[in-house]
This record gives C-alpha cells, sequence and structure tokens, in this order.
C-alpha cells in the first residue's frame, strides 16, 4: 500500500544521508550544546519556547514522535522542570547514536499510526515537524492522543489559504473558472518533499474539529515565524555583529508584524490538544506565552 511505500522510504532516509556512525556522531555534534549560540539554535528555541509553558511544570513525561536526532526530547529534559522525554523515530539508528553520546535518555523505533504503548502512557506528546510526513495525519494524532495522558502538541507549517481570506476568494473565483487557475495561483496547492511526502499542513480549524468529534476538552494555539533557515544556519554565530543574522532578525520581525495586524498567516502553528482540562495554573502560562485558548463545548447529545 501506499503507506507502506512512504514510511520505508522515510525510514531509510537518514542512513542514506549518514550512512555510517561516524557520519551520525559529527553531524549530531552541531546540536550537542543546546545553548551554544548559533542561528540554527537560536531559529530552534523560537519552536521550542512553544511548549516551554508546559514544560515548566515538574516532574512531567513527554514522548517526541519523528524526533530523528533526537533534539526534541534532548530539549525538554535539559530545560524542563526535571522531565523524563522518550525520543522516537520511524528508524532509532540516529537515537542510538544520540544514547549513546548522552544526548537523550531513552529511544525506541515507532510508527506513528501504531505505537507500541498503552494508552495513557505519556503525560505530553510532541510532534515537531513531523506531522506534515505522515501518509495518514489523522490515524497518527489518534493513536498519540491514545497514549497520552494529557496533551498532544503539534509544531507544524501553517496553512495559508485558511487565514487569509483574500487568497481563499481568489482561490474560489478561479475554481469556478478553471480548477488549473487555482494551481497557477496558488503554487504550493499540492507539493511534495524529495523524501517522498505531501506537506501537510495544519489550520487551527482542523484541530478544532477533530476535537469537538471525540469531544475533548479544549485546544490552544500559538502563532510562530521561524522558517529562515539557510545552509550554514549550524555554525554561523548569532551575534549582533552579524550583518546575516541582522537581516534574518529584521524579516522576522516584518512577518511577526504581519502576522499580528492579520494580513499574513505565521509560518508555523504551534496547537496543544487536551485531552483533559488543563489546570488554571497552566493555562495563564499558556495565555502569558502568547497562546490563543479556544474551550469546545460539550456535546448536548451524548
Amino acid at each position: 500500500m501506499f503507506q507502506e511505500e512512504s514510511y520505508n522510504k522515510h525510514g531509510n532516509w537518514y542512513n542514506k544521508l549518514f550512512p555510517t556512525e561516524e557520519s551520525k556522531k559529527a553531524f549530531l555534534q552541531k546540536f550537542k550544546d543546546a545553548d551554544q549560540n548559533t542561528v540554527n539554535n537560536w531559529l530552534q528555541k523560537i519552536k521550542f519556547s512553544c511548549i516551554d509553558p508546559l514544560i515548566a511544570q515538574a516532574g512531567q513525561s513527554w514522548f517526541t514522535v519523528g524526533d530523528a536526532y533526537g533534539m526534541d526530547a534532548h530539549y525538554i529534559t535539559a530545560h524542563g522542570n526535571q522531565q523524563s522525554a522518550h525520543a522516537s523515530d520511524l528508524n532509532s539508528d540516529f537515537l542510538s547514536v544520540a544514547h549513546k553520546e548522552g544526548f537523550i535518555q531513552e529511544f525506541s523505533a515507532e510508527n506513528a499510526e501504531k505505537l507500541s504503548f498503552n494508552d495513557n502512557t505519556f503525560d505530553y506528546i510532541l510532534c515537531k515537524e513531523t506531522y506534515h510526513h505522515f501518509p495518514r495525519p489523522f490515524m497518527a494524532v489518534y493513536e498519540m492522543l491514545r497514549v497520552s495522558k494529557k496533551a498532544v502538541v503539534i509544531i507544524e507549517p501553517q496553512d495559508p489559504i485558511s487565514k487569509i481570506p483574500a487568497l481563499l476568494f481568489i482561490s474560489n473565483i478561479l475554481a469556478a473558472i478553471n480548477d488549473k487557475l487555482v494551481q497557477k495561483f496558488w503554487k504550493n496547492r499540492f507539493s511534495y518533499e524529495p523524501v517522498g511526502n505531501f506537506v501537510y499542513k495544519v489550520s487551527e480549524r482542523e484541530f478544532e474539529k477533530l476535537a469537538a468529534g471525540i469531544n475533548l476538552p479544549l485546544v490552544a494555539f500559538k502563532k510562530i515565524n521561524s522558517h529562515f533557515y539557510f545552509k550554514g544556519a549550524e555554525t554561523m554565530k548569532a551575534t549582533p555583529g552579524n550583518l546575516k543574522f541582522i537581516t534574518l532578525k529584521i524579516k522576522k520581525k516584518i512577518f511577526d508584524i504581519l502576522v499580528a495586524l492579520g494580513v499574513s498567516s505565521s509560518q508555523v502553528l504551534s496547537s496543544v490538544i487536551y485531552k483533559v482540562m488543563p489546570d488554571e495554573q497552566e493555562l495563564k502560562r499558556l495565555k502569558d506565552a502568547g497562546y490563543r485558548i479556544v474551550q469546545i463545548p460539550v456535546n448536548p447529545y451524548l
């Protein structure tokens, strides 16, 4: 079946890029110091800041999905308040090296559509920049919800057409004339990555509907702009005197202003899908961090 071919290709992807243990170690070395002042770490921290309100609470267990290098699990244990984190990916060869190097605590090879854990095993699950790789993403999110006790966090590129009325209006007009015109106007309507996946961008509305459909209590959303990666960002220093870094910060600031004014959608959306209602302290931390809280009404007929 198609999804099996997709998962097989994804499972072999990193071994093609880094075929030996030595090459994996060399690549991992670039990320071992989470506080190293590089442009790539600066960009990563923008995304990781989305989970800071959740890892502030002491003693929570985390599970990371599609955490190829173990960076997500490493951030949680390094910056959280006594957190434990189990890293996973389709192929655990890279995670095995990360574990040997002391970068992560626990790991396993997992298919997101069929996780090997019991119901409610982990407090939180983090799926960062992986959801868009899944051939059947909703099957994966239901499985992540099964294994989590409290919530699933999904940090992914946002579908711009759902948040910018002008784009939706134009695409509707063009579709009424000829659907091929929509494709010319909306270039990445159907976009694919070399590893073989359709880029499944997310929207607030789809997660609201998902939560309402299975009677979950609450979802929370935060908009960020962090897609400014370039080759060499892993080693370039994020210093005030670096002209390229200064230009990047200015570009990000412009994007942030446009999002705040409602002129543009954010590049990335952080979505927290709750299985149980969080306490008031957690809600306050989310709001203080810039999250929009959406409480889902209880289904009156069940």
